[in-house]
């Protein structure tokens, strides 16, 4: 993906950026995507930067489409992402402050910590929770939140009859692997999470945590707040 992101930057083009995964059939993603304003943003999307405050982290931040219009508006935004090619794209476009930066090596402490974009797939299992709401405690400020967005996948497992049947098995319906290609340059498989907003609430309750469903997509996607119980 920086690959893509950085020619992208450079040609104003890129050629196509390949998703693989067992689960589904070849698909892709737009680069053109990572690149758009505000207005092109779904609703949650939009919903989420409008509720943006304070010292904000912004988690893989790709091209830095969200972290710009937060810039413009005053807000204290950090841009991190593991690809190298795309933090200095996001530096390039004026991104004042991109780090190449994993999200579970951050410190420091956030009034408002972003994973749009599905960004929570970062987590890859429900094994992992723990570890991220872990991090989530020692880097959110108080009173802070997290907005992200993620997709209940079911819909996937929605038979002819419109009946959703989720496959057997012990493991999560929504965990899924990934591996991505751009030219010849081929990623290596990482694990990605689709988490429904019931799982989401029950993890948030068990370790500490609140979370709850504010905004509401097209498509099974919606936006969740995460807080902190009181």
């Amino acid at each position: 993906m920086g690959r893509a992101i950085a020619e992208y930057q450079t040609t104003g083009r890129a050629e196509r950026l390949r998703v693989f995964s067992p689960m589904f059939d070849e698909d892709e993603i737009p680069v053109a995507t990572l690149f758009r304003d505000v207005d092109e943003m779904p609703a949650i999307e939009r919903e989420a930067l409008r509720l943006t405050r304070g010292a904000t982290l912004d988690v893989g931040a790709g091209a830095g489409c969200h972290s710009l219009p937060l810039q413009a508006r005053g807000i204290d935004v950090t841009a991190i992402d593991i690809s190298p090619l795309a933090v200095e794209t996001m530096r390039q476009r004026g991104v004042r402050r991109a780090t190449e930066q994993d999200f579970y090596d951050t410190r420091g402490k956030y009034d408002t910590i972003l994973m749009l974009m599905n960004g929570i797939g970062i987590v890859g299992t429900l094994a992992e929770m723990p570890r991220f709401f872990s991090q989530l405690a020692r880097i959110l400020a108080p009173g802070g939140q997290v907005l992200c967005d993620s997709s209940d996948i079911c819909y996937v497992f929605e038979n002819e009859d419109g009946i959703i049947e989720l496959p057997p098995g012990e493991g999560y319906y929504g965990e899924l692997e990934y591996r991505m290609q751009y030219r010849d340059t081929i990623g290596e498989p990482f694990a990605w999470l689709y988490i429904d907003p019931d799982t989401l609430a029950e993890q948030a309750l068990r370790h500490g945590f609140r979370a709850e469903v504010i905004a509401r997509g097209d498509h099974y996607d919606y936006l969740a707040l995460i807080q902190k119980s009181k």
